[in-house]
């Protein structure tokens, strides 16, 4: 079940009683006088990592925490003052918590992050317009998004704490002003959770009319931050104009235009990648008339056709001869006879509008299907070796020297250990390969002709259940 920063709770409590509680779970508590921290060294290894990430304690090996060895904790500040078994308790100083002193201490438990999912950033949310009663988050020009909390002006510390930032209780400190609190931060296009910390008191944006249930009793603010327009010129006589789509069901008295001089305008976030929509103007139903690409869906509705993503050139070189060249993959479910590529002065390409993500894919030349000969990096799914692409990488895995080796393949969470997966590139120094992996915590190994090596590149490892260990990357949001 996906949690989203709840479970954030203040409890008033004696910290003498912090020792029991955590015979059942690992938990993090913030006091008057710092952060203190409780491990059952009996957790499974996933708990105590996400209850160490949740205190910013990072490159820990677990097998030796688990064995006693808390060197790494005590070199990150981190002080032994309690052990009863199993159950260990740390605490660092009011002074390594800066400008965040809590009147009542309050339990940060490991279930506000769990696995490598990026809790506050809502992946699931296919398009989102923002509902204020009185704007309280807006764009600034230097292309920074601005949070605002009016008034709680006898308050000593304010802070904004989301998806943006890991729910962090020590990040996000708000500006006072003469009439609230503000801060700016750089956020990417998407929907995002967020709450205000008012001297310890978690809040809802007051202003804010989107708020989203977490199932536990609690609610968290949603921002849009939007990446699309949508604009109809004309109708300078209209009334009204909606938007309707796919996003949304088609559900036609949700989403408004607002005219601005002589075009209607509807800003909005929208998910990358294919939508169909319609406007409708006065109850009248129409097509986008700046956009040519249309569908008629199964419904028999002639439909506008949006794609939103990065624009990737697949290309062929050579094959003078063929009549017809396609291109299949992932991203169309292997559909052969769907993309058909157009001949060039020196081969065929086609352009796709694809989101972001990692894709299989294979030539179709007259019926024959081929690797991609211009791309040295491969990918078996299916017991079947396929060209690879990433759109929109955001880490790019590199192995130095091995210039001998005949193969060598990356493997790890991403993708269940595949040992016969990512086949990377060779360059003239070394193995390439790029990925676009979810944020969080990904673990990985590089299998060099047989043999799996942890990278020699970086520093942060764990043990495994084999003792040969496991190459450690964080991917922030």
């Amino acid at each position: 079940m996906r949690l989203y920063g709840r479970h954030i709770i203040l409890i008033l409590l004696l910290l003498s009683s912090m020792i029991a509680a955590a015979q059942n779970r690992n938990n993090l508590t913030a006091t008057k006088k710092g952060l203190v921290l409780h491990i059952d060294l009996n957790s499974p290894k996933p708990d105590i990592d996400s209850i160490l990430r949740r205190a910013a304690i990072i490159g820990v090996n677990i097998q030796r925490l688990k064995e006693k060895d808390f060197s790494a904790l005590e070199k990150d500040g981190w002080v032994l003052i309690k052990r009863q078994g199993d159950i260990v308790e740390f605490n660092r100083s009011i002074q390594d918590l800066k400008a965040n002193p809590q009147n009542n201490p309050f339990i940060i438990t490991n279930d506000i992050i769990k696995g490598d999912e990026r809790h506050g950033f809502m992946d699931n949310a296919l398009y989102g317009v923002n509902k204020f009663s009185s704007i309280s988050v807006y764009e600034l020009p230097t292309g920074l998004t601005r949070f605002t909390l009016p008034g709680y002006l006898k308050s000593r510390r304010v802070f904004l704490s989301g998806g943006f930032n890991d729910w962090s209780t020590l990040k996000g400190v708000m500006t006072k002003t003469a009439t609230g609190w503000f801060i700016d931060i750089k956020l990417q296009p998407g929907a995002w959770m967020y709450k205000f910390i008012a001297d310890s008191r978690w809040l809802d944006d007051p202003n804010n009319l989107i708020n989203l249930d977490d199932g536990g009793g609690n609610t968290n603010s949603v921002y849009y931050k939007y990446n699309y327009t949508f604009k109809l010129h004309g109708y300078a006589g209209a009334q009204k104009v909606n938007l309707a789509g796919s996003f949304n069901n088609w559900r036609n008295n949700e989403i408004y235009f607002t005219k601005n001089g002589d075009v209607w305008e509807c800003p909005l976030y929208l998910r990358e990648g294919m939508h169909t929509y319609q406007f409708i103007v006065d109850g009248d139903f129409i097509t986008d008339p700046a956009n040519p690409d249309k569908y008629k869906d199964i419904d028999g509705r002639l439909c506008s056709v949006l794609n939103v993503g990065e624009t990737v050139y697949f290309k062929l070189s050579g094959h003078a001869n063929a009549r017809d060249v396609y291109v299949a993959g992932s991203f169309n479910k292997w559909e052969a006879g769907k993309i058909k590529m157009k001949k060039t002065a020196d081969g065929w390409a086609v352009p796709i509008i694809l989101p972001a993500g990692n894709y299989n894919y294979k030539f179709i030349v007259d019926g024959d299907w081929i690797l991609d000969p211009a791309n040295p990096v491969h990918n078996v799914e299916n017991k079947e070796l396929n060209s690879f692409i990433a759109v929109k990488p955001n880490h790019t895995f590199k192995l130095k020297g091995y210039n001998n080796a005949k193969t060598v393949i990356l493997s790890g969470t991403f993708n269940n250990w595949n040992e016969n997966g990512y086949r990377m590139g060779q360059t003239a120094d070394g193995w390439t390969i790029s990925l676009h992996l979810k944020p969080g915590k990904t673990l990985y190994k590089f299998i060099v002709d047989g043999n799996w090596i942890i990278d020699p590149a970086n520093k942060l490892w764990e043990q495994n259940q084999y003792n040969t260990g496991n190459s450690v990357l964080w991917i922030e949001p």
